[in-house]
């Protein structure tokens, strides 16, 4: 029976499938490369052709997730009939639609995540991740401003700023989240949180007092059940 050879990009996509997959089925922790073999049908050093370990895997999963998030987002930002405060209203709210429409996965893989020996890789892959969509939330701003909406002399420093500040919120989100069990106070916690992070937001954008909304009340709830 003839060996069967696939392209380097299709061979990769199909080790993350796989991955993806075990990360839902197993937890990423408990999977293991072995695991990723079996079910692929590769050898160890082919594995090791596309990434060099595990972490290197994790790497690939979470660029993956951006890629994902980036088509569901981009029709949004990019539209040029929606109105800046629309956008960016459409963006937050679809952008926690889809994390809780994955919810488990994401769970499995911000446990590792978050990890303090991925410090380093959090960190890299944040500012690729800033290089990436700023420039996208860079135009909505300056649309912003055309409309009259927003009020800023710096757009772009603006839009970074902010990626950091939603960085921080992502932070303050997970964090309970990563515990055994959820208390009762987190709920009110998070909520707080937005709440600052909301109204940090509209100041530095230069919009009015409750014209934003990070995440909506269903959302929230899908992550954090009201007892």
């Amino acid at each position: 029976m003839s060996r069967i050879v696939k392209e380097s990009s299709e061979r990769r996509s199909e080790i993350l499938d796989v991955a993806q997959k075990l990360v839902y089925t197993k937890g990423y922790e408990q999977m293991t490369i072995q695991d990723i073999l079996d079910e692929v049908h590769i050898s160890k050093g082919a594995f090791y052709h596309y990434f060099a370990s595990k972490g290197a895997l994790l790497e690939a999963l979470i660029d993956r997730l951006s890629d994902e998030a980036e088509k569901v987002i981009l029709p949004i930002l990019e539209d040029p009939e929606l109105p800046a405060l629309e956008k960016l209203e459409r963006f937050f709210v679809t952008s926690g639609r889809w994390k809780t429409a994955q919810k488990d996965y994401l769970l499995s893989l911000m446990k590792v995540w978050y990890a303090d020996e991925n410090a380093i890789v959090r960190e890299k892959m944040f500012k690729m991740m800033i290089k990436r969509f700023a420039p996208l939330l860079a135009n909505v701003i300056h649309q912003g401003i055309r409309e009259g909406c927003m009020h800023t002399d710096y757009p772009e420093p603006i839009s970074e700023a902010a990626f950091y500040m939603l960085n921080s919120m992502g932070d303050t989100f997970m964090e309970p989240l990563m515990k055994e069990k959820l208390e009762p106070g987190d709920i009110l916690h998070v909520e707080n949180a937005f709440a600052a992070y909301t109204d940090t937001l509209e100041r530095i954008l230069g919009t009015p007092s409750g014209t934003l909304h990070l995440m909506d009340r269903e959302t929230l709830e899908e992550w954090f059940p009201p007892p």
